[in-house]
């Protein structure tokens, strides 16, 4: 197997291209660099000049000179390089679909409408910080400012638009923080998934699902029928949280359907996927001295990233690192003082309720002792060359009514932290961007909503800390795990606050790692907060802790190495099992030799990586499964990301697998595994010497827009395919459909920050930063990131001008 890359090889592109950026430009803080492309214009809404340098790597740093321009130029900027991507945003948040695409939205759009936030806008924004507000006028003002220049013909239209044949709209800065549907929360998939299989099979077989942590057994809820829960019951929630798909008109009827068990099973999929690896670790354990910081979020990849890095630089404000373009500021990255970096802290943050609905009137629902009238708003949908649509949104006192069981006199409502002030995604980083040490951090971190995450930080002090934030129901009699009925007996009792979440400030141990597994102290009052039981498998954590403990000075180059690696503390457990086992079987026999001697790394080039992967993803939980809870088989997906409770089973059978489970087990793991050499043989040949899982594993970016456009700009909007190692549970976290195992979620954006030598961090984003698919920047960080490599993450002027390749100065109109 091949070792991982030295900090040379890793930056070895960017280090050329920094040099020889670093000859041609000029260092000088007030002169332009000589090689730069150079622009101006107006700007109207602008109080004074300012100047966005564009690095050689698509990075904008913007510099303004005061906080008003700042925010407006991140904001013009956005449209510049993203403007199709944040403006579908807009619209698929708010609703606004059929209007551009035609009658085949106006369901989705119907979806999209019941979960916008409808409270009180004053509390909304109070919720976020004291300048939330004013960032989000003056980022929208920017946006605006860019799209009035494209509607007047004095910008260029960018192509998703000709392609779609729609234009950009003007935004209200209300529309930044309502929009909730884009972001993370969580279980109302898995309570849904847990009433089908307590249905078909008691709810003793939701154990080879998904393992509750901590140890917790649940129970059928007191007036629920886990029976009468539909399996098409979150239809609207899906369309509500899918990304927006195009189609030509003949198939986008069949694209907008609801797959129930698709959905289902990508559902508890993401449980793994949908995640993030970070750390920090102090300064009395790496080789400068200083504190280092590493994150690289997890998320389905698309083309643009869903991230966007930028420098913000102006009186009182210089932060640099990733946000959503759609947003002002950044959620992950540093300021002069502190560094900060995310992953998902599995807080359960809303609820399926089940109605009974009055025989006499279908907008009522029992509640307590009565009859309770559900909220009925009337909206209009306009639809592209088709009258509008009057729509009905009907509202229950916990939430929107996504589904009506007419035959059987039920109603279902979804309760959402979405609902409450404080919860657009992410928007809560601009208030602790711009703190400056521990105290400030956590303050700001108390007003956290949404997504639950885990916050790493340090500091240049060499402080290093944890703290997790989010909008926390407390339940007091019931744990959240199944659909409740929504007669008053099962209701939040408030919210558990973020003072008594657990955090760890200057760890004895000297690091601090989050990887989604459950991470509540022994000693959390559980009963009394439950938090959350369905976390992340603990493997990528316990191999980067591994990792960690094993580097008693760690550089930037051991954690580049460890954010891109491999190895699958998964794998080892299973590869063990395998150990005594033998087989007459000429597949099984290959697949045992190949699997016995290998070292449990899913590598590009590793045949035995190939074997594993399609043996846990295709084969093995399927067989468990046929054997132990029949009933159940077809509803838990053996997914590769979700194997965990299958390989805990297998390492402990019990009598489900008959009078000798052990013997069982090994019949089980053989044959299975001879099944899944098969599939490879047929899918890469039968010469072995010729198997790669890099073969299998390919990344794809394809736009979204790529089936409406003509042949030849459809290839000129994707990106690959590109050969990766990696997998689901390995920290180079790399998720794949099991169809085809082709990439679909992982880390996009990898960041890796030296605190308070700021110019030696590191970075990279996929496919690259800009949107235009006709752009260099379009795709230029793709074959950096596929190969495990980094760009500089320049903080310092001097440094962002010695690297600019462009320079755009916009003055007042």
């Amino acid at each position: 197997m091949k070792m991982p890359q030295t900090l040379a090889t890793r930056l070895g592109v960017a280090a050329l291209l920094f040099a020889a950026a670093s000859l041609a430009f000029a260092r000088d803080s007030d002169n332009a660099p000589s090689a730069a492309r150079l622009s101006s214009a107006p700007a109207p809404g602008l109080l004074a000049a300012g100047k966005i340098l564009v690095d050689v790597w698509g990075i904008p740093h913007i510099y303004a000179d005061n906080e008003h321009d700042l925010f407006f130029l991140q904001g013009f900027n956005a449209a510049r390089d993203r403007l199709w991507q944040i403006d579908l945003w807009r619209k698929r948040g708010l609703g606004l679909l059929a209007r551009d695409f035609g009658p085949a939205y106006v369901e989705q759009d119907r979806s999209l409408r019941q979960f916008l936030y409808r409270g009180d806008m004053n509390a909304e924004w109070a919720s976020y910080g004291p300048k939330a507000k004013s960032y989000a006028e003056a980022f929208v003002a920017g946006i605006n400012a860019y799209v009035a220049d494209v509607q007047g013909g004095r910008r260029a239209l960018p192509i998703e638009f000709r392609i779609a044949g729609t234009m950009p709209d003007a935004w209200k800065a209300e529309d930044v923080v309502r929009v909730r549907s884009h972001g993370l929360t969580r279980n109302v998939a898995s309570e849904v998934k847990r009433s089908l299989v307590a249905c078909a099979a008691g709810l003793e077989a939701d154990r080879f699902r998904v393992k509750l942590e901590p140890a917790w057994t649940t129970k059928i809820p007191e007036g629920l029928d886990p029976c009468s829960i539909p399996k098409g019951v979150l239809a609207a929630y899906d369309l509500a949280t899918r990304p927006v798909a195009f189609a030509r008109a003949e198939e986008r009827k069949a694209m907008l359907q609801h797959d129930p068990d698709r959905y289902l099973t990508e559902a508890d999929q993401q449980r793994d996927t949908i995640g993030s690896n970070n750390w920090v670790v102090a300064p009395s354990r790496t080789a400068t001295g200083r504190a280092i910081l590493a994150n690289d979020p997890h998320r389905e990849h698309s083309v643009p990233s869903l991230r966007y890095i930028v420098g913000l630089n102006a009186p009182g404000i210089s932060v640099i690192g990733a946000g959503e373009p759609a947003l002002p500021g950044i959620s992950i990255g540093h300021n002069g003082t502190i560094a900060f970096g995310l992953t998902i802290f599995n807080v359960d943050q809303e609820d399926l309720y089940v109605y009974q609905l009055n025989p006499a009137d279908p907008n009522q629902y029992r509640y307590c002792d009565g009859w309770e009238q559900m909220r009925i708003v009337h909206e209009s949908i306009e639809v592209k060359g088709e009258s509008a649509r009057d729509v009905e949104l009907k509202f229950t006192r916990h939430g929107p009514v996504i589904h009506v069981d007419a035959a059987n006199k039920r109603a279902f409502a979804i309760r959402s932290v979405w609902f409450e002030p404080g919860t657009s995604a992410y928007f809560g980083s601009s208030d602790y961007m711009t703190a400056k040490d521990w105290n400030g951090f956590v303050t700001a971190m108390k007003r956290w909503g949404a997504p639950s995450e885990n916050q790493v930080y340090a500091d240049v002090k060499g402080n290093i800390g944890w703290i997790p934030g989010a909008k926390t129901p407390r339940r007091v009699n019931y744990d959240g795990l199944m659909p409740v009925p929504g007669d008053g007996r099962y209701e939040w009792q408030g919210f558990v606050q973020n003072d008594e979440l657990p955090r760890v400030y200057r760890p004895e141990q000297g690091f601090f790692a989050t990887a989604n597994q459950m991470n509540l102290p022994s000693d959390y009052p559980v009963t009394e907060r439950k938090v959350g039981f369905e976390w992340s498998d603990p493997a990528r954590w316990q191999r980067i802790v591994e990792v960690l403990q094993s580097k008693p000075k760690m550089t930037l180059a051991d954690a580049m190495d460890l954010q891109n690696d491999t190895t699958s503390m998964l794998a080892r457990r299973l590869v063990k099992l395998l150990g005594p086992i033998q087989s007459d079987d000429a597949n099984a026999k290959k697949g045992l030799g190949l699997l016995k001697d290998w070292d449990a790394r899913d590598d590009a080039d590793s045949a035995a990586g190939a074997i594993y992967e399609v043996w846990i993803s295709n084969h093995l939980g399927s067989a468990l499964l046929k054997a132990v809870a029949p009933k159940a088989a077809d509803l838990i997906a053996s997914e590769a990301s979700s194997i965990s409770p299958i390989v805990a089973y297998l390492e402990a059978p019990d009598a489900a697998l008959g009078a000798d489970p052990k013997a069982a087990r090994d019949r089980i793991l053989s044959e299975s595994l001879g099944r899944a050499v098969a599939e490879v043989s047929e899918k890469l040949g039968a010469d072995t010497t010729m198997w790669r899982w890099g073969r299998l594993h390919v990344a794809k970016f394809d736009h979204a827009l790529m089936p409406l456009a003509d042949k030849a700009t459809a290839a000129q909007m994707s990106v690959g395919p590109l050969s990766f190692g990696g997998a689901a549970n390995v920290p180079r976290a790399a998720t794949y459909r099991r169809s085809d195992y082709h990439l679909t979620a992982g880390a996009s954006f990898r960041m890796v920050l030296d605190v308070g030598n700021w110019d030696a961090s590191r970075a990279v984003n996929t496919p690259g930063q800009s949107g235009d698919p006709f752009s260099g920047h379009y795709r230029d960080l793709a074959p950096l990131w596929a190969t495990g490599q980094y760009v500089p993450l320049l903080y310092s002027r001097a440094a962002v001008e010695a690297a600019a390749a462009e320079v755009i100065s916009l003055t007042p109109r």
